[in-house]
């Protein structure tokens, strides 16, 4: 029996794949819990639709990316802490900090779990920071920690 994968599954396929599986295994565990559809004509041209939809929102996605990386590799953070004997934080700066500001003096929309900061920061200085946009896409900025 064919039938279209509603989820991904390890052993037979990705979503909006077409899978031949034994009668009994899709009538009494795919169908009842939802994993999968019967595949017949109108079901498969659904899931077709679905794919080309998805794949063009995907590119949509794509080229959102790229246009706000141009914009955050121009991108230079200034962020000013308070600086103990010989240049040292009080505690460090996290990437949690640095996508605060990020947004804060941008306005961009910016997740910000998708920052990355390349070493840690306990001092003063100049950082390198990344930010991942898409699975393809990511962006380099600078980070500046100046004594505040």
């Amino acid at each position: 029996m064919k039938v279209i994968l509603l989820k991904d599954d390890k052993k037979l396929g990705k979503k909006g794949e077409i899978a031949e599986v034994s009668e009994g295994y899709a009538r009494n565990f795919l169908l009842p819990k939802q994993l999968a559809m019967v595949a017949d004509e109108r079901n498969i041209n659904q899931a077709k639709q679905q794919k080309e939809t998805e794949k063009f929102h995907n590119k949509v996605r794509e080229d959102q990316a790229k246009v706000l990386a141009s914009q955050i590799s121009k991108l230079s953070i200034t962020m000013p802490v308070k600086v103990g004997e010989h240049g040292k934080l009080f505690g460090s700066i996290t990437s949690k900090d640095v996508a605060d500001a990020v947004i804060k003096e941008t306005n961009m929309d910016i997740d910000r779990r998708k920052i990355e900061l390349k070493e840690a920061v306990k001092t003063t200085g100049t950082y390198k920071a990344v930010a991942k946009l898409h699975p393809e896409i990511s962006a380099e900025f600078t980070v500046h920690v100046v004594e505040g």
